[in-house]
């Protein structure tokens, strides 16, 4: 086939997927929705107090207000339909994105990430590809609808304000390390999202475990997330992959490729320097953990910082500051 269907391919395809993947992010929200059961405060309580004890390896599945009963356990089935259901989209809505990040890729002929807009699909593809890997292995089914609203509205956006036509590379774009660095970045953008979707969800489990300890009781859909020491955990697990991948495609493939480009390993450009605040911001919640003993919420507030950091240097930068990147944007 020749670039312009291939072009005409990927142009289709990525809407497409951006519709799937909000159609699983709807389905997600309605399996909260129907979650929201307030859970009797002793059972809540036992199950924190478990969850503790056990290392914060239980997630502890929904449960009835009330006890066993049939419209309950028919509510929790609907539940966990919902929850499967989104998965499955998810799954569909990942196969037709990476199709039409292959296919931009054949249609430019060159690999998919030399402007904002192939860099946002890409990197959204990360964040699906980061999410699907994981959500097995440490039960992150849970964070569904997060992942599914960052990536429809990541795709959304692209496709609707950042859209430039498959072409060639400018010439300082023309070197193999281009390939390093923004794919390096792009994988460690995807667990930084991920590491920073999950802390947010720790600060909101954490706050309904203490409530529950105090007397208080916690909704179902709260309820069918890990503990807050289970979901600390899996954050740190994520941003322990993510961070030695960002220090190598940033902070050593990049100035190579600087060097190449510009005649200088450094030069304090924006993006560079945001690049630099973000790895300092994650060099210091791992840190803060290896050697303070940092845990728990002051642990997962520095992740919300530092993916805030990275989403500014991902959009901010590139739209509102010039530099030497700005060949790379709209």
């Amino acid at each position: 086939m020749s670039p312009e269907t291939y072009a005409e391919i990927s142009n289709l395809v990525i809407p497409t997927a951006t519709v799937i993947y909000a159609i699983a992010m709807m389905s997600h929200a309605l399996e909260w929705a129907m979650g929201r059961a307030v859970v009797v405060t002793a059972e809540a309580k036992a199950d924190v107090l478990v969850a503790s004890s056990s290392g914060g390896d239980l997630a502890v599945p929904a449960a009835p207000a009330t006890g066993t009963t049939a419209a309950a356990a028919a509510r929790s089935g609907r539940v966990e339909a919902a929850s499967r259901i989104g998965l499955l989209l998810t799954w569909l809505g990942f196969v037709l994105h990476l199709g039409g990040v292959v296919t931009r890729g054949l249609a430019a002929e060159r690999v998919p990430w030399g402007n904002m807009y192939e860099f946002s699909i890409t990197a959204s593809l990360a964040v699906a590809i980061v999410y699907l890997l994981f959500v097995h292995r440490y039960k992150l089914q849970w964070l569904g609808l997060g992942v599914t609203l960052v990536v429809a509205a990541v795709l959304g956006l692209a496709t609707l304000a950042l859209y430039t036509p498959a072409g060639p590379l400018v010439p300082a774009l023309h070197s193999y390390w281009l390939v390093i660095h923004v794919a390096a970045a792009a994988i460690s953008g995807g667990a930084f999202t991920i590491g920073g979707l999950v802390s947010i969800l720790y600060l909101v489990k954490a706050r309904a475990e203490r409530r529950v300890l105090a007397g208080g009781t916690m909704s179902a859909s709260l309820k069918r997330l890990p503990s807050a020491e289970a979901m600390d955990g899996t954050a740190y697990k994520v941003l322990a992959f993510a961070f030695p991948l960002w220090t190598f495609g940033v902070l050593v493939a990049g100035p190579i490729w600087a060097e190449y480009a510009w005649g200088r390993y450094w030069g304090w450009d924006p993006k560079e320097v945001w690049s630099l605040v973000t790895w300092v911001v994650y060099a210091a919640y791992l840190h803060a953990r290896a050697t303070a003993g940092w845990r728990g919420r002051r642990a997962a507030t520095i992740a919300i910082v530092g993916w805030f950091v990275f989403i500014f240097n991902f959009v901010g930068v590139n739209l509102l500051v010039s530099g030497l990147h700005s060949y790379a944007g709209v």
